[in-house]
């Protein structure tokens, strides 16, 4: 029986990704903070292990993922670098905690989550790294600069990753969303073009990875609007963005 680790796994992509591989037959460790939603998620389909724990407490996320794997026979067939956070932290009114926890969470966490099961993987020769990373990683959006940062570090991790893992079995595949219906989106005050239905999401993710691709960006509509803007020289793009209201 194949196995996955997924962390941020009580709500939105990456609860959806564990009923998904659970549906599938997979065992899925399940990790998050909210025992009670993992605990009700654990009662929606077999095979899900509840995990519960803080990602930022780097010595119990390992030791989670190293237990995860004596349990799966040695490694981890797959491991999901999901949790994240998001939160404005506009220039003019920027906290130092809030931009630490944001890089703690979605790159401290997130590179460590899948450096913990690296490892075990090479060692077998077999395995696949996921981290979900954004859109957002492609331009620095008003009044976003801590999370877009977070995300372009994680795209730049995963490519190495993958430079590093050509000649071997492991795989190495990064998401980038754009806009997809959970609770983290429901808080945004601003339009959402192109905004997604989760189970639509979920379906996107799990084709893509499941042929092994090594980026995964949608929707497509969005993808391709945030390709144009990356096209665009700073000259052009920073006036015009300061012009935009995101909160």
């Amino acid at each position: 029986m194949p196995s996955v680790f997924i962390t941020g796994a009580s709500g939105g992509l990456g609860r959806g990704l564990a009923l998904h591989y659970a549906k599938e037959g997979w065992t899925v460790f399940a990790a998050a903070r909210r025992k009670e939603e993992l605990s009700k998620l654990e009662q929606e389909a077999a095979g899900i292990v509840p995990v519960p724990l803080d990602v930022q407490n780097s010595e119990a996320l390992v030791a989670a993922i190293h237990d995860a794997e004596e349990r799966s026979g040695g490694a981890l067939d797959m491991i999901i670098a999901n949790a994240g956070i998001g939160q404005p932290t506009p220039a003019r009114k920027i906290d130092w905690r809030v931009v630490k926890q944001i890089l703690d969470v979605n790159v401290g966490a997130a590179c460590v989550t899948i450096a913990a099961a690296l490892p075990k993987m090479v060692e077998r020769n077999a395995g696949h790294i996921v981290a979900v990373s954004s859109l957002a990683a492609f331009r620095g959006m008003p009044g976003n600069g801590t999370y877009c940062a977070s995300k372009a570090a994680l795209h730049i991790w995963m490519e190495s990753m993958r430079v590093d893992l050509r000649k071997t079995n492991v795989k190495a595949t990064t998401i980038y969303p754009g806009f997809v219906k959970t609770g983290l989106t429901a808080k945004n005050k601003f339009p959402m073009p192109f905004l997604m239905e989760l189970d639509d999401a979920i379906q996107v993710m799990a084709k893509g990875l499941k042929r092994g691709a090594k980026t995964i960006a949608f929707p497509l509509p969005m993808a391709a609007l945030t390709r144009t803007l990356g096209a665009i020289p700073s000259s052009i793009y920073e006036p015009l963005a300061g012009r935009v209201r995101m909160f």
